[in-house]
C-alpha cells in the first residue's frame, strides 16, 4: 500500500490538513476557511467546550498527530480554556507543520478567515512534498463499530468483519473493537479469548462498568430502530455486535486516545470511569469513530442493517450493509453488500475477504463511498478516564 511517511516515523494512508476550532466561538471562522478552500484534503475538526478538559486535550493531541494528518491549522478565539500552546507544541514536536490563528488578535472574523486561507494554501504546498513509501499490512490499525443494527446485522455484516479481522491479525495488523455497552451478556465468552487471566478479569469489568453506567442513566444502547429492524433483546444485539471481533485471541484493553502497545486485537473501553456525569457514552456513531481515530485507526469498518450515510474526517469509513433491502435503497452510500449472505449468493468468509481487499485498495488511495459523497463528520464530547497503564495491555 501507499504510505505517507511522517517525520515521527508513522505512515498514513491519507495526507490531510486539519483546520481545528478550539471552542465553539471559533467554529464559524474555521468552517469558513475550510469551505473557501474547497479542497478534499482540507478538513474541519474541533472541540466546542470552553473549559479545561484533559480528555479533550489528550484526544485532540492524538488526532492532530494521527498518521493520516499531515498538517494542522489551529483556530482559537483567544480566551477559551483549551490549552492551545500545549497542543501546538505537541504537534510541532511530531514534525508536522502547525499554525495558530487567534481571532481576538487577528482583527476578527473576516481578517482571520483571510489569513487562514493563505496559511492553508502554504501548508498544502508543504504537504505535497511528503515522501511516499510502501506500507505493509502490519503497519495498519483498523477499527470497527456498528450503527443502525437490525436482525440481519449479526448474521451477515458483523461476522464478515470478524472474518476480516482474523485475516488482518494473521497478517500482524492491529485491530480495535469497542461498544462495551453493546457487549452486555458476552463478557464471559469474551474473557475466554483473553491473552491472560488478568486480562480476562479486566474484560469482564469493562462490561460490568458499562452495564452499571447505563442502568443508572436509565437508558441503554437498544434503540427503537433496533426493535423495528427485528432485534428482540439487548443480549441478541450484543451477540451480533460481538461477532465483529472475530475469533482471534484478545491481546489487551485501551481507552480512547490510547495506542495499542503491540500487534493484535484490542477492546476499547469507552464508558467513562466513576459515577455517570457525562450523559450517554457513545450513542453517536461519529463519537465512536473519532475515538477509534484517536487510537490510531487508519480506517473504520462500519456495519449497519438499518442504514447510515455518515463518514468521517481524517480516516476513511468503509460501510458494510447487512440487509439486502437496505443496500438496494442506499447503495450509493454503501461500500460492501453483506446482504449477499442473507440472499445466499455469498458466504460470510467471502464477504470478509471482500472487506479485506477493499481495505487494501482504500489504503492505496481508492475513495470510500462516504469520501466520494464528501462526508467528513466529526464529534468530540465530554468524558474522563484514568489511564489503564501497561498492566491491562498484557
Amino acid at each position: 500500500m501507499r504510505g505517507y511517511l511522517r517525520n515521527d516515523g508513522l505512515k498514513g494512508i491519507r495526507n490531510t490538513l486539519v483546520v481545528v476550532y478550539l471552542v465553539e466561538c471559533a467554529h464559524h471562522v474555521a468552517r469558513s476557511i475550510v469551505n473557501k478552500m474547497d479542497h478534499p484534503d482540507v478538513q474541519l475538526i474541533g472541540f466546542p467546550g470552553c473549559y479545561p478538559n484533559n480528555y479533550a486535550l489528550a484526544m485532540m493531541k492524538s488526532i492532530c498527530t494521527h498518521p493520516n494528518v499531515g498538517g494542522v491549522l489551529l483556530v482559537s478565539l483567544g480566551c477559551e480554556g483549551f490549552n492551545r500552546e500545549y497542543l501546538s507544541d505537541a504537534i510541532a514536536e511530531s514534525g508536522r507543520p502547525v499554525n495558530t490563528l487567534v481571532i481576538q488578535q487577528n482583527g476578527g472574523t473576516k481578517n482571520t478567515i483571510a489569513k487562514g486561507i493563505t496559511q492553508s494554501q502554504n501548508m498544502l504546498e508543504q504537504l505535497a512534498q511528503c515522501p511516499i513509501e510502501y506500507m505493509h499490512l502490519d503497519e495498519l490499525v483498523i477499527g470497527t463499530i456498528c450503527g443502525g443494527s437490525d436482525g440481519t446485522s449479526g448474521i451477515s455484516a458483523n461476522p464478515a468483519v470478524g472474518k476480516c479481522f482474523d485475516r488482518l491479525i494473521s497478517a500482524d495488523a492491529t485491530c480495535i473493537f469497542e461498544e462495551t455497552g453493546e457487549l452486555v451478556g458476552c463478557e464471559q465468552i469474551m474473557a475466554h479469548r483473553a491473552e491472560s487471566p488478568e486480562l480476562a478479569k479486566q474484560l469482564i469489568n469493562c462490561v460490568v462498568k458499562a452495564e452499571n453506567y447505563y442502568t443508572k442513566m436509565g437508558y441503554g444502547s437498544f434503540a427503537p430502530g433496533n426493535a423495528e429492524g427485528g432485534l428482540t433483546t439487548q443480549e441478541e444485539k450484543s451477540m451480533g455486535a460481538y461477532a465483529k471481533s472475530g475469533a482471534s485471541q484478545i491481546n489487551g484493553i485501551i481507552r480512547p486516545g490510547e495506542k495499542p502497545n503491540k500487534k493484535g486485537l484490542f477492546l476499547m473501553d469507552v464508558v467513562p470511569d466513576g459515577e455517570p456525569m457525562f450523559g450517554f457514552p457513545n450513542i453517536s456513531d461519529n463519537q465512536e469513530i473519532v475515538e477509534m481515530i484517536a487510537s490510531g485507526a487508519h480506517i473504520t469498518l462500519f456495519t449497519t442493517g438499518r442504514g447510515s450515510v455518515v463518514g468521517s474526517a481524517i480516516s476513511p469509513v468503509i460501510k458494510i450493509c447487512a440487509n439486502p433491502e437496505t443496500y438496494a435503497n442506499l447503495s450509493d452510500d454503501m461500500d460492501i453488500n453483506a446482504g449477499a449472505v442473507i440472499e445466499g449468493s455469498k458466504t460470510v468468509k467471502q464477504v470478509g475477504d471482500e472487506i479485506f481487499e477493499l481495505i487494501v485498495r482504500v489504503g492505496n488511495g481508492e475513495q470510500t463511498k462516504s469520501e466520494q459523497m464528501g462526508h467528513q463528520e466529526f464529534l468530540l464530547t465530554y468524558k474522563t478516564f484514568e489511564s489503564i497503564g501497561p498492566a491491562c495491555l498484557k
